[in-house]
């Protein structure tokens, strides 16, 4: 159930659950600054079948910090849900391990969700780690294509948008403080994800479900190098990458978009599938496309079980959280002039068809 901003809220202890996965880089940096924020209880850290040396600096050098090791690799999802589950306290901040905290992250999220005790989440505003006057994630919006449309993408810090606590729909996973008992109610992470998109799809599932989120923008986190073979940030575009983009983008339109707004925005859709085509086929990465695909159509009748469940307890309708812009793309994709002329052209387009197709829409 969720409480009206009247109800008073008071958070008693936090624990804080650092997803890893051959993180032993990282980790250290990491884990110091989780431990040196007020307000933390316990910290857990679930490894996600490491082979490098991670569990072993974490048992060596913070033996504080409590491990749990899975037996195998089933991505982020799978970790954070089960931190989530072990954790002794109902409110988790849920950190990556290329995440670095500034001083007082903790106590500013807390107080904004004491203030604001009808959401779910408080995220953090995370900036490049080798360049932390720069933006890189901060909260977003849904573009109806089935991407984050993000906030401040790559914005300089002195001139990003907003300041203080700014409501916001989409969770970019790095570093947020999520009350337990209501994400896991929800259903929490949907581990058949794997990687990649699984924030977009649990917090759109959650303003689906009439939750909200905030952002609070001088909460800081410095944001690492991602996961090798996954991240964009490494230089190029992963075929890895390609392959898990065609599969979940479809999983998130058949699970959560309605029939009707599924009709309304083919159009829209279809313009985008041929713009990725086009640049899978650059890549020379089809095969990993038409696999992604393939995986889709596996698991479709399952997708399809998970939807009438969440179209029987929906609140908001589409049409009140989809938007049609801006399209934000990785720098990987928009590494040419006629490649940026391009996919302005696109996102005009696009766009164009939303202002149509929202009347329409569920």
């Amino acid at each position: 159930m969720i409480p009206s901003m009247s109800e008073a809220r008071r958070i008693e202890g936090i624990s804080a659950v650092v997803c890893n996965f051959q993180g032993e880089a990282y980790l250290e940096e990491c884990l110091r600054s989780v431990l040196s924020q007020e307000g933390i209880d316990e910290v857990l850290l679930v490894d996600d079948a490491s082979t490098d040396g991670s569990v072993a600096l974490v048992r060596e050098r913070f033996p504080s910090v409590r491990v749990i090791r899975l037996a195998e690799n089933r991505g982020p999802c799978a970790a954070r849900n089960a931190g989530m589950r072990a954790a002794r306290r109902r409110f988790v901040l849920a950190v990556d391990n290329d995440a670095v905290l500034e001083p007082d992250v903790v106590r500013k999220l807390r107080a904004a969700l004491e203030a604001r005790p009808d959401c779910v989440v408080a995220q953090v505003r995370s900036v490049l780690y080798d360049d932390p006057q720069r933006v890189h994630y901060d909260g977003a919006s849904f573009h109806y294509v089935g991407l984050f449309a993000l906030r401040n993408f790559y914005r300089p810090l002195a001139e990003a948008r907003g300041e203080g606590v700014v409501e916001v729909d989409g969770l970019i996973a790095i570093c947020a403080l999520l009350d337990r008992d209501e994400v896991l109610s929800a259903g929490g992470y949907d581990e058949e994800f794997f990687y990649l998109a699984e924030d977009f799809e649990l917090s759109l599932r959650l303003r689906i479900l009439g939750f909200r989120l905030i952002a609070v923008e001088d909460a800081r986190v410095r944001h690492r190098g991602g996961t090798a073979g996954l991240s964009f940030r490494g230089g190029g575009y992963p075929e890895r990458r390609i392959f898990l983009h065609s599969k979940n983008r479809w999983r998130i339109l058949a699970k959560l978009y309605s029939f009707r707004t599924l009709l309304a925005i083919a159009p829209g859709l279809l313009v985008y599938e041929c713009a990725w085509l086009a640049f899978v086929l650059r890549q020379g990465f089809l095969r990993a496309h038409l696999a992604g695909k393939r995986a889709f159509f596996g698991e479709l009748p399952r997708i399809l079980a998970h939807r009438g469940g969440i179209a029987r307890t929906r609140k908001v309708h589409d049409r009140d959280l989809l938007v049609g812009g801006p399209l934000t793309l990785s720098p990987a994709l928009v590494d040419s002039g006629t490649s940026r002329t391009l996919a302005r052209a696109l996102d005009v387009v696009l766009r164009a068809w939303w202002w149509i197709a929202r009347p329409l829409a569920g």
